[in-house]
Formats: C-alpha cells, structure tokens, sequence
C-alpha cells in the first residue's frame, strides 16, 4: 500500500477515472517521477559538493572511496545503490558490465582514465571550466573531472529512478484499473478462494502454470472471462503479441468447469500490429485504453460475448458513461485492490 499511502487516496483516484476515460497512466504519473528524481539528483550532488571538503583531491580519490565504503558490512540495498550511481552504475550495469566482482577493480580503473580523458576532450571543445557552490557559507571549487563525475552519477541515478517508477508505478495501477472497471460493470471482489461464489464475482491475479491472468471475472457458473493488463503502448508489439497465446479455453473452479474467454487491455495499438488478428483467432478480444470510451466497449464487449450480461452502464448514451464511470468510482474502495496482492500473486 506504500503507493496509496504515499499519494494519497484522492490522488490515486483521480489517476484511475483519468485512465478509465481513455487518458494514459503514464502521462499522469511523469510529473511525480520528475519530483523524485529533482529531488534524489539534487541530494546526488550535495553529497558530492559536501565530499570536497573532507577529501584533498575528491576526482582522484573517488573511485577508491567508492571501492573501500561498498566493502563495509551491513549496507542496505539503496545505500549500495546510492554509491554505485557514484562510479556510473546501475543495477542493470552491474549485472551486464560487471557481471563478476572481480571485474568491478578492472572497471573503476578504465572509469578514472576514461574521466581524464574525457575532461581534456571537454576542456579542448569548450575551455577550462570552473565553478564555486556557496553552501551554508562554505565554499566548494568544481572543475570539469568533478562536473563529469557528477553527471555520470546523476545519468546513473535517473536510469535507476525511471526503471523503478516504470515498475512500480504500472503494477500498482494496472491492479487499480481492472478492480475498479470490474466494479463498474457490476462484478464483486472476492477472495479466489472463496468458491461459494460464482456469480458476477471476480479476482485479481491468478497464476496457472506458464499461463496468468491479471484478473478472472465469473458472470454466472460455467462463463468467465480472463483479463490481461499492460500499459503497453505501439513501441512494444511483441509484449502484446505475447499476451494472445496465454489462456485456455476452458477452467476448472470449486469443482466445476467454466468456459472463458479472453480479453486484453493495451494502452495504444501500432497501425500494422497483428494482434488484433491473432486475438481473433484464439477467440478473443483485445480493447485500447487509449479510446476515451474503451470502458463502454469493454461493456458491450461481454454483452457481445454472454447475451445475459447486463449493465447500467450500456443503458447509457456513450456520451453520458463518462460521468457515469466518475459516479461510479465514488462507491468503489481502491484499498481492496491493493491488499489482494498478498493472497493471490
């Protein structure tokens, strides 16, 4: 729930009616990825501002302060983290530069050479280049070795932060989204396990083999849908062309056999995509977050799919389900959703 905390409940709310009327999540999440990273390059930088002063010469120094401090016992992940984005890497570098410890002596050496180099190349192209920070009256000098050591650590530092507020920020509400258009449509959260229930009930996170859903819905004993979830725009075809392939026809629950069909949710499909094609062949049905009115066609979709379907919802003009959706979500507790990750993943 560190999200929902974080954010705050009305924040997030706002976030999920916003993708639930055909805006793009990331879009609306990229101004709290810039704050945390303004904020964690600028503590990037004082630190190494503040580092000045307790070392003669810091560009010389650093590599084998770097080395010494990531040797000591007991540090945290982000500490490490923290000092890895000094010397330019991520966790990704780390696993595909480095690969052994033994490797990491060799890669700080070619780093140091690789500044000096680069600071004369730098200083040829643009002159020589200093600058004094003020803080709290102390003032710190910075040259070219010092800038690029700096920029190397904050490039580091914003890859890190990306990848994760990508991760993060795409689980977290990819399970908001699909328990919050469910609810609309008139399905109830339930526990997986709960098998009392198998009427217009739904789940989040099944995990089957090689095969999952990001959510399983029962409309009555015997017809269910499976939904799969990506914010995945036209840049990335072949995760969703991955998604077409993953569900059986068929699923066993509490005893009883249900027919299901296959829906996914994408934020954007190219132009020449074959997804569409190869969903219709599996049966399927594929929808486009990126329409303003995707949770309408989401509903006509399984009223296409099971004739019984019923929702207030389709009673509406197309228009009017905006508002509608907005009503909605008034009734729809976003928490539930969040704390089903520990029973069903």
């Amino acid at each position: 729930m560190t999200c929902l905390t974080d954010l705050g409940t009305d924040v997030v709310s706002e976030v999920v009616i916003s993708v639930l009327c055909g805006n793009n999540v990331r879009d609306l999440t990229e101004g709290l990825t810039q704050r945390r990273i303004l904020l964690m390059n600028t503590s990037l930088l004082a630190t190494y501002v503040k580092a000045l002063s307790s070392y003669k010469n810091l560009n010389k120094s650093l590599t084998s302060v770097i080395s010494k401090e990531l040797k000591t016992e007991h540090l945290s992940k982000d500490e490490k983290s923290f000092l890895y984005w000094f010397v330019g890497l991520t966790g990704k570098s780390i696993q595909n530069v480095i690969r052994e410890d033994s490797s990491f002596a060799g890669y700080l050496s070619r780093l140091d050479q690789n500044i000096e180099t680069v600071s004369k190349e730098v200083q040829r192209q643009y002159g020589k280049l200093s600058c004094t920070i003020d803080n709290e009256g102390v003032q710190y000098l910075m040259q070219w070795p010092d800038l690029l050591r700096c920029m190397l650590a904050i490039g580091a530092q914003t890859l890190t932060i990306r990848g994760s507020e990508k991760s993060m920020y795409g689980k977290f509400f990819e399970k908001l989204i699909l328990g919050s258009v469910l609810s609309i449509l008139g399905f109830s959260h339930i526990d997986k396990s709960d098998t009392r229930k198998n009427k217009m009930v739904f789940w989040l996170s099944e995990r089957q083999e090689k095969r999952e859903s990001d959510a399983t819905a029962l409309l009555k004993a015997g017809f269910g849908i499976r939904f799969d979830i990506g914010f995945i725009g036209r840049g990335n075809p072949e995760i969703s062309l991955d998604k077409v392939s993953r569900f059986e026809r068929e699923m066993e629950r509490g005893g009883l056999s249900h027919n299901t069909t296959t829906i996914i949710l994408v934020d954007t499909i190219g132009t020449n995509s074959r997804i569409v094609d190869m969903t219709q062949n599996i049966g399927g049905h594929i929808i486009q977050m990126s329409g303003t009115y995707w949770v309408y066609e989401l509903a006509k979709t399984i009223k296409n799919s099971y004739s019984f379907y019923s929702s207030p919802i389709l009673s509406q003009l197309q228009e009017k389900s905006l508002s509608f959706i907005r009503k909605s979500m008034a009734n729809v507790n976003l928490t539930q959703f969040i704390n089903s990750d520990a029973t069903n993943e």
